[in-house]
């Protein structure tokens, strides 16, 4: 086999790659075990421009010895010729969980990644155009914003928003005069949660249920989003009397919230009040899970089997 290689390597540097496949082929036949065989066979296909078959050719590579680096750099190689770029990615993780220093995969991962980007951004720019033409221009704007955390300074960007902005920001304002006092702290609550402002954003938020109480309107939908927003403050501060107050308001309205329900389970254990904690993790994974949801779901497994664990620690020390 080693000998049929050897006249596969020399067909291959003659630039007679269709011979060196077959080369390859026959010394595979032999012994499949060898993972230069196929790597050499997939490097053949990428000179041809068969990029299927050099995947192909790649992945029994990495059959024949996982630990091969050299097959997944083959095999992204290959998924990057068929515009495949998510699968690309994986396959270079994959490379890189065996070998993490690996220059070629290092490289390659980071040309990848900004294609990605590049992508990412043409397609904002595309859906912000098609918002523009169809007069949402609240849509384009915030589509764009996302284009900018992705490519800031883009001249595309630049130009598309010096005639979405303005337009924006008039509509924006006639919005806000609109508001209602309540509506108004809300939104200025908002502001400063995204700023990270928590304790400025706790103040907007209270002065939005007091004028809501004021008009009766405690049971709200926006006296909801109050509550809740004013628990993620109050969490992000480490009130946790505060965070379970809101997250009980809420759950007063909407009795099956899983941002509340989890928000003063944490709460609950931040105070070390562990079994009212495991109560409302419990009654999370009680849920169908896709109103639950991935995230959600894995965090509440993990906390039951902490919480499950320190309840049957306090109860073994009575």
């Amino acid at each position: 086999a080693e000998a049929i290689k050897g006249e596969g390597n020399a067909f291959f540097k003659a630039g007679k790659y269709a011979e060196a496949i077959e080369k390859y082929n026959a010394a595979t036949a032999i012994d499949a075990s060898v993972p230069a065989y196929w790597s050499n066979m997939a490097a053949c296909h990428e000179k041809l421009g068969n990029y299927e078959e050099m995947g192909e050719a790649a992945r029994s590579c990495i059959k024949a010895d996982k630990n091969f680096v050299k097959g997944f750099f083959r095999l992204a190689t290959a998924q990057k010729g068929m515009d495949d770029l998510e699968g690309c990615i994986k396959t270079l993780e994959s490379g890189l969980a065996i070998q993490s220093s690996n220059p070629d995969l290092k490289k390659m991962k980071k040309e990848i990644a900004e294609l990605q980007r590049g992508e990412q951004v043409a397609a904002y720019c595309r859906k912000a155009d098609e918002q523009m033409q169809g007069a949402d221009i609240a849509g384009a704007h915030k589509t764009l914003e996302l284009a900018s955390r992705l490519d800031a300074g883009n001249p595309d960007i630049e130009r598309m928003m010096s005639k979405v902005k303005p337009r924006w920001e008039k509509m924006e304002a006639q919005r806000k005069a609109g508001l209602s006092g309540a509506e108004a702290h809300k939104e200025k609550g908002d502001e400063k949660y995204k700023n990270a402002n928590f304790e400025g954003a706790v103040e907007e938020y209270t002065k939005c249920l007091d004028d809501l109480k004021k008009e009766g309107k405690e049971l709200s939908e926006l006296a909801l989003k109050a509550h809740s927003n004013r628990a993620a403050c109050y969490k992000q501060i480490s009130n946790f009397d505060g965070t379970i107050e809101d997250c009980t308001a809420v759950l007063e309205i909407d009795p099956d919230n899983v941002k509340a329900l989890i928000r003063r389970a944490q709460a609950f254990e931040g105070m070390e009040r562990y079994r009212f904690a495991l109560q409302d993790v419990k009654q999370v994974l009680g849920m169908p899970y896709h109103k639950v949801g991935k995230q959600n779901f894995e965090i509440c497994n993990m906390m039951q089997h902490r919480l499950q664990r320190t309840v049957n620690q306090l109860k073994a020390m009575k």
